[in-house]
């Protein structure tokens, strides 16, 4: 027996009990996209006509009404059904498209981080249309503003429950997004899902 296959074997033995678990994974994925989605959705429920506007005017997306509508809808629904574990694999492709179309229209101009951090590898250099010198002055301003709060207000209380940051609107969180979804889809709702009920149903 080869050292290979030695530490194959050690490896399956040690992990194998894994397996009576592995319907954790998916059912973590999904609730973590629930809020996210539900979130979303719902806000852009409460200020439909906004959106309406911003898809047909900023974003210069065609037919902005339907394109809002099916937005809206992939977003809550996909919240719904993924909370349930219904239909999983079905409502991952429109919220896959869904954050396609975002990180095209929305976030790629703004490069990758949502978040400034000048420290970040990605900052140091041009990533996905954001230049060097935009991460650097973006901590300038962030400072300048720290020192105007820190003169003007009470800075203690105003960063009690966490720093100020400068937003950058990137692709990070789309593609995060996007990268859970496609798991979802190749693996299901796990077995703590109405899919699997359905399916045991079906093959009984």
């Amino acid at each position: 027996m080869s050292i290979v296959s030695t530490v194959a074997e050690l490896s399956d033995s040690a992990l194998g009990w894994t397996k009576k678990i592995d319907w954790l994974g998916p059912l973590a994925l999904r609730l973590y996209l629930v809020p996210v989605f539900w979130v979303a959705g719902m806000n852009k429920v409460s200020g439909f006509d906004n959106i309406v506007s911003w898809f047909g005017n900023s974003l210069g997306l065609p037919l902005p009404w339907l394109m809002a509508f099916l937005a809206t809808a992939a977003e809550v629904g996909g919240a719904v059904l993924l909370l349930a574990g219904l239909a999983t694999r079905w409502i991952a492709v429109p919220l896959m498209v869904t954050m396609i179309v975002a990180m095209a229209t929305v976030h790629w101009e703004h490069g990758w981080q949502a978040v400034h951090d000048p420290g970040s590898p990605f900052a140091s250099k041009y990533t996905l249309g954001i230049e060097a010198g935009d991460a650097a002055e973006a901590a300038q301003r962030l400072s300048r503003a720290k020192d105007i709060l820190r003169d003007n207000g009470n800075y203690d209380w105003l960063t009690e429950k966490g720093n100020f940051i400068v937003s950058n609107s990137g692709v990070e969180w789309a593609v995060t997004y996007f990268v859970m979804l496609l798991a979802l889809f190749f693996t299901g709702a796990g077995r703590v899902s109405i899919d699997h009920l359905l399916t045991r149903r079906l093959r009984e």
